[in-house]
């Protein structure tokens, strides 16, 4: 082929250039669609877990939670049998909701570690797909703060509820205001307290050293909107800042949500992290119980969503003054909770 004058292929309407190349195979990139041949093992580093010897050869040992035992074995056993045909090994996994330790085995040591990457790969990509269960959060839910967010909606709904899409559906639980650091998928007690762990160890690392050991006082006031046009808006937010005017708690979220992404118990979504309490969200109108706390489009749900014109909104309450709140604590909430004060529930806290 002359490089020079490569052939042209059409796809969907665009014309690419068909450049030749030398492939060289990595089997770390890949994807669900196992191609390797039975002999064709990853070259893993041997450090990345713990492959055992045993008498029948090579054994290895990964934890797994049970939700996701269904998507290793799928439909009619077939995803686990490619894995044990293509690695040549042997796959045990516990009964379904029993949680407990999935065990690799095989002849070729390369075969174990071979399938093991692979069932990593699988399960990173099937949990991605979860609803999140948990999430990192700051109560804004004071007394004080709750009382004038609901002077905010009376006022809304008394001046702008002739707007297209207001409504009093569409306003938080005045018990639930809060901010969101970042959201997490925990699927079993193990990974609750491995967040709960992790939360208290990131205290010792640098939150003493951000917050002093001392309350953050922030302001939350102003409304602003998410998407690009305020005549169509899904969610609407109070905004957030350190009454000091310091960066400290934009400092302390960042950090939290590296530390988590670090440990693989959160996945990285955003430079850093938008600090907002949500007061209006087009969600809570489809479902009252879907009190979502970040603002990352939602999934079956975004199409459904009927957005809602903020303009009239913006304009009054461009500068409207929620109050000011003393932050002490980082909660590790459930989603779909609540406790005996209205917050949601809490699995751990800092």
């Amino acid at each position: 082929m002359d490089v020079l004058r490569p052939p042209l292929i059409r796809i969907g309407g665009r014309v690419y250039r068909k450049n030749l190349i030398q492939e060289q195979p990595f089997p770390h990139e890949e994807e669900e669609e196992f191609c390797a041949g039975p002999g064709e093992c990853a070259d893993e580093p041997c450090d990345a877990f713990l492959v055992e010897e045993t008498e029948r050869g090579f054994q290895c040992r990964l934890e797994v939670p049970s939700p996701l035992y269904k998507y290793i074995i799928g439909k009619k056993g077939e995803t686990k049998k490619r894995l044990e045909t293509e690695t040549r090994t042997s796959i045990s996994i516990p009964k379904p909701g029993v949680e407990g330790e999935i065990v690799i085995t095989g002849q070729q040591r390369s075969g174990v570690i071979s399938a093991r990457t692979r069932l990593e790969v699988l399960l990173d990509s099937f949990r991605r797909r979860q609803p999140f269960t948990h999430f990192l959060s700051l109560p804004l839910n004071q007394p004080a703060i709750q009382q004038n967010f609901l002077h905010f909606k009376e006022e809304v709904l008394h001046k702008c509820s002739k707007d297209h899409g207001v409504s009093s559906s569409l306003f938080q639980n005045p018990a639930k205001l809060h901010l969101t650091i970042g959201t997490l998928v925990l699927l079993n007690e193990q990974e609750i307290q491995r967040a709960c762990d992790l939360l208290q160890q990131c205290k010792e690392d640098f939150v003493d050293q951000i917050t002093g050991g001392q309350p953050l006082t922030v302001e939350v006031a102003g409304v602003e909107y998410m998407n690009d046009d305020p005549a169509v808006t899904d969610v609407l937010y109070a905004k957030v800042h350190m009454k000091d005017g310091s960066d400290r708690l934009q400092m302390l979220a960042d950090q939290l949500v590296e530390r988590f992404v670090a440990s693989g118990l959160m996945l990285k979504e955003w430079d850093r992290v938008k600090l907002h309490a949500t007061v209006m969200n087009t969600l809570f109108r489809k479902d009252p119980t879907e009190e979502r706390n970040n603002t990352m489009p939602g999934k079956s749900s975004f199409k459904e969503r009927e957005s809602f014109n903020g303009q009239n909104i913006l304009k009054l309450f461009e500068n409207f003054h929620f109050g000011e709140v003393q932050l002490d604590s980082v909660h590790l909430s459930q989603r779909f909770s609540s406790d005996a004060s209205g917050y949601y529930a809490t699995s751990g806290q800092l």
